[in-house]
């Protein structure tokens, strides 16, 4: 059974779950979750012999949502991170991460590779760091509608997105819509980031009417400018990380993502996977999901757990 509590860590206050004793492991959620999104997970590692602990991420949910665009930085993020492992008494973790999540685990074990000894990231491949700003990239190839150039103005998907926070939701985490990358990743003229979608399709399988009204209730208390902040740092995570530039990421490392995920399914993404080994030397497994969309460890929380608690067992024991 999970427990929950508010943490000071790295100068604010984070929302944690957290079950079990012994290694500590650490979940990272995306956009636009929260710890619940690891609410399959934290049972099934406590059981297993771990410490785990869940935050909601800064900007989401119960944990402090500071106003500055410039305080969602990587460094931020990540300091988060090493902030809550000293909270908590230890001096080491294992690190995962989903989504948005999953560059603040893999950033996490490049910056602080004394504290975090392995490193999972499911959906979102490790930093192949590029030859420029992203916006500017995706500017230069001509591409002016992708979903991160349409987070950037403050305001504008906060207005949209929290109009009806139900419908929303129903849509981004229970809808079809990221299995199809060019409805769920290009904003149509007029039409904002929902306007490819419906919200009377049922829900999936893996997300009750349950799950979506507790993430429901809860971005509608926080908002969503919190989460929208961390891609408003695109460019300057860029520009930040420059001492990294094609640095490897040597502790043990796990990926993990569905076939049908729209993020490893598009063009960049698929190189990518296809080249982890340039930034992890010492990945121990790249396990895709048949038939799994985005939300993977939502979706198919058993095999993602038996990969998460095979390979955490085997870099524990090392």
């Amino acid at each position: 059974m999970s427990s929950t509590r508010v943490i000071k860590a790295n100068g604010i206050d984070l929302f944690i779950r957290e079950a079990g004793q012994g290694p500590l492991v650490v979940l990272c959620h995306g956009w636009p979750e929260l710890s619940y999104s690891w609410r399959h997970q934290i049972p099934a590692l406590a059981a297993a012999g771990f410490h785990v602990v869940a935050p909601d991420m800064r900007g989401y949910g119960q944990s402090a949502a500071p106003a500055d665009v410039s305080a969602y930085s990587i460094f931020d993020t990540v300091g988060d991170i090493v902030g809550l492992v000293q909270a908590l008494g230890e001096s080491k973790a294992m690190v995962v991460g989903h989504d948005w999540g999953a560059p603040v685990a893999w950033h996490a074990a490049l910056f602080r590779p004394d504290i975090f000894t392995a490193v999972a990231g499911l959906s979102v491949p490790p930093p192949f760091r590029g030859r420029g700003k992203p916006l500017d990239l995706l500017r230069q190839g001509g591409v002016t509608n992708f979903y991160w150039q349409y987070f950037q103005v403050p305001g504008v998907a906060e207005v949209e997105l929290e109009r009806d926070v139900a419908r929303t939701m129903r849509i981004v985490l229970g809808g079809r819509g990221l299995a199809d990358p060019s409805a769920a990743m290009f904003v149509q003229e007029g039409k904002g980031f929902l306007g490819h979608a419906t919200a009377d399709e049922p829900l999936p399988d893996w997300l009750s009417e349950a799950d979506l009204a507790y993430f429901t209730e809860t971005f509608r208390k926080s908002g969503f400018r919190g989460g929208l902040n961390w891609y408003r740092n695109l460019d300057r995570n860029w520009e930040l990380t420059a001492p990294w530039q094609d640095a490897q990421i040597h502790q043990p490392s796990l990926f993990i993502a569905g076939s049908k995920d729209a993020v490893i399914t598009g063009l960049i993404g698929a190189k990518r996977v296809n080249e982890l080994e340039r930034v992890l030397p010492n990945l121990t497994r790249k396990l895709i999901i048949e038939g799994a969309g985005h939300w993977v460890q939502q979706e198919r929380p058993d095999e993602v757990n038996a990969a998460l608690v095979k390979f955490l067992r085997e870099a524990s024991a090392r």
